[in-house]
């Protein structure tokens, strides 16, 4: 006679050729179910499986509302012969969370055998395993699709930086730009106007990420048509503050600081508008430093805004730093960098050199955060008169 096993709370028994059968049945079956990484194919397959190889009148999802076998076995929703609800079979992930559930009709209106729930159970871990593989998977490959197109809008919006600096004798340039994340909200360009001056931005949209950068490349679409116009400066910001309000309300929402700047670089002349932008700073020779305040809110905060510029003569051995707020709001602790921090090490540096002021810069900013994480887009231009050479952009 062969040797058995009673289970608790059951007269049945499983005899060791039995629980063999059922182990082998059971690899096999998990072979199928894990020969595919698609989520469908995964429940497809124990579907099959359990109405074709255990021959249960029919199966079903209860999540996807995938079935198979005798619909109306499984709409009756109970076990004709008991009167009990359909056998159920839960499909828990690594946390212990439901992924799915298992509902099986058992054949002729019966109930499970033991060997036919002790099948189901083995199974739905199976495929609880597979299932949640599979959906692993799927996160895995649309996350390395999103990150292909993060970086390829990444070195687009590099590309949409100034590629070259003009050169201009006696005065050094130098910029910087680093994102917070693969792209941001900050906007720098350099335009040069028919009269030989320069005009300069710098802006930065509200908010950081994907929605910041696209509003920023629509700005840099929108300076540019009006930069090779040539109009006063003061007009040039009113105009864009409201082609941004026209935009929508979507793009109010991501309105944009910006401050302007146009040099005549033979005479010196240098005028200024700041759109609700952060101090741009100056420091000459003789003269206590000056900030460029704002002259009025962010382009597209509010309609019919009208901007005031102002004008300074850029002498020799003076420099200028516009930047973002990503420079000033950096913390140590409770602690901001700050305006004020980021003026004092700025008049400290050497006029000589536009590079070495950002380098010089940005290693105060490292040090006094004790290199922590970058939190915001942080981008600055810095200009030198005197010196021979004009940088590139780092």
């Amino acid at each position: 006679m062969a040797a058995g096993v009673q289970l608790p709370g059951n007269g049945e028994t499983i005899d060791l050729q039995q629980q063999v059968a059922r182990l082998q049945a059971l690899l096999e079956a998990s072979r199928h179910v894990h020969s595919t990484i698609r989520e469908e194919e995964v429940l497809e397959q124990v579907l099959r499986i359990v109405v074709r190889e255990l021959e249960m009148a029919g199966a079903a999802f209860t999540g996807t509302g995938m079935s198979y076998g005798d619909e109306e076995a499984l709409a009756a929703g109970t076990v004709p012969e008991s009167g009990l609800p359909l056998p159920a079979f839960p499909l828990n992930d690594r946390d212990g969370k439901r992924m799915e559930q298992l509902v099986v009709a058992p054949p002729d209106g019966r109930e499970l055998t033991i060997y036919e729930a002790d099948f189901l159970e083995g199974l739905a871990l199976q495929a609880a395993v597979a299932l949640e593989n599979a959906r692993n998977h799927k996160r895995n490959v649309e996350f390395a699709r999103v990150q292909q197109d993060l970086d390829a809008a990444r070195n687009i919006q590099r590309s949409l930086l100034p590629q070259t600096l003009p050169s201009i004798g006696g005065y050094s340039m130098c910029f910087r730009s680093v994102t917070c994340y693969e792209v941001g909200g900050d906007y720098l360009d350099i335009v040069e106007q028919p009269d030989g001056s320069l005009l300069i931005v710098v802006a930065d949209v509200a908010g950081k990420g994907m929605a910041s950068a696209i509003m920023a490349t629509s700005f840099r679409s929108a300076f540019r048509a009006m930069a090779v116009t040539g109009m006063p400066l003061d007009e040039l910001a009113t105009r864009m503050n409201q082609h941004h309000w026209q935009e929508g309300e979507e793009a109010r929402r991501r309105y944009v600081t910006a401050i302007f700047l146009r040099l005549h670089p033979e005479s010196g002349e240098a005028e200024v508008v700041n759109a609700g932008h952060n101090p741009g700073f100056l420091v000459q020779p003789g003269a206590p430093p000056h900030e460029f305040n704002a002259a009025g809110t962010p382009l597209g905060l509010l309609p019919g805004m009208h901007y005031s510029s102002e004008k300074r003569l850029f002498v020799p051995g003076a420099r200028l730093l516009f930047y973002t707020d990503g420079l000033t709001e950096v913390f140590q602790g409770d602690e901001e960098f700050g305006p004020e921090r980021l003026m004092a090490q700025f008049s400290k540096c050497p006029p000589e050199n536009a590079d070495g002021i950002l380098d010089a810069l940005w290693a105060a900013i490292d040090d006094f955060s004790a290199g922590g994480p970058q939190g915001d887009d942080m981008t600055a231009l810095a200009l030198c008169r005197g010196c021979a050479s004009t940088e590139m952009p780092a």
